[in-house]
């Protein structure tokens, strides 16, 4: 599996490219669509440029969902780059709601390439922001690439998706030290150690327990070779009775996990449980839709469980 497509929506909205809108000259209202700004290989203009074009066309001040993509013309530089720009005018976009860091495909850029920076600013900057999405980690690059967060509190938040090959133990630990009080949604790509995924399971604590998330209906908790390990985690963790969301999925389970989320607590009561892109034998698929009737169970993209190795969705 791999990102091989932009976001067509996001944040509820249609995603406009504003490349494409000023080529073809037509621009929806600039609240209607979330605004995707981003640098194409045959682009001689840099990314400052791009931004300062959007900014003098679409009136930032209605703009409530913004996709930044790639934000460098052909070799990776970092987020540091780019980011400073959009924070600048962070008083011009008054109505921002959602931001997702980093709408790039693999063609344009493998995940685990893309140079991010200290993402803590955007907390800082932003007070109204609702949903935010942060692509890429790259642990393999200088620490000034790499991607940071310090523990914030932030009123209005109420979805956080980091996506990523391999998420540090650091990120992982700054997030369960936040304050979202507000925050519904959580989603957590985990990756693997090769790609910088030096998390562990002792780490997945506060998401577990979910004192600190007095909002949370959605956990994510994907994309991981131990996730086996981490259902028998979520069998008996305190937050799992006021989800309606769950989502183990991406990740290399088996019919082991699957046992122990059905013999752990009920998980009737969820809405949706998303295991796609697992290593459960049919039988065990079998059991796990006789067992919740009545949830949304998303068991697509199967894969062989008798295979000896076994992958993550998303790493490199």
């Amino acid at each position: 599996m791999t990102i091989n497509e932009h976001a067509k929506e996001f944040h509820g909205l249609p995603v406009t490219d504003f490349r494409t809108a000023q080529e073809k000259g037509e621009f929806p209202a600039p609240g209607a669509t979330a605004w995707r700004v981003g640098l194409d290989w045959d682009d001689e203009e840099g990314f400052a440029e791009l931004w300062q074009k959007f900014l003098d066309t679409v009136d930032p001040a209605q703009v409530t969902a913004l996709v930044l993509g790639r934000w460098f013309p052909e070799e990776p530089e970092s987020l540091s780059e780019a980011l400073p720009l959009i924070l600048a005018a962070a008083d011009r976009m008054p109505a921002l709601r959602a931001l997702f860091l980093g709408d790039i495909t693999f063609e344009e850029c493998e995940i685990s390439w893309i140079q991010m920076c200290d993402v803590t600013p955007v907390f800082e900057a932003f007070p109204q922001l609702e949903e935010l999405v942060v692509r890429g980690a790259s642990e393999d690059y200088e620490d000034t690439a790499r991607l940071g967060l310090k523990p914030v509190r932030h009123e209005r938040l109420k979805a956080l998706r980091f996506e990523a090959g391999g998420l540090p133990a650091a990120i992982v630990r700054a997030v369960g030290a936040c304050d979202f009080p507000a925050l519904e949604k959580l989603e957590l790509w985990l990756g693997v150690a090769n790609y910088g995924g030096d998390w562990t399971t002792e780490d997945l604590a506060p998401f577990l327990s979910g004192a600190k998330l007095p909002a949370l209906t959605y956990l994510g908790l994907q994309n991981a070779e131990t996730q086996d390990r981490i259902a028998a985690l979520v069998a008996q963790a305190p937050v799992v009775p006021r989800l309606t969301g769950l989502s183990l999925s991406m990740g290399a389970l088996t019919d082991e996990g699957a046992a122990a989320l059905l013999e752990g607590q009920p998980l009737t009561h969820l809405k949706t449980l998303d295991l796609h892109h697992h290593y459960l034998t049919e039988a065990m698929q079998q059991r796990l839709r006789d067992a919740l009737p009545g949830v949304g169970i998303d068991l697509s993209g199967a894969e062989d469980p008798g295979d000896n190795w076994r992958y993550v969705a998303i790493s490199e």
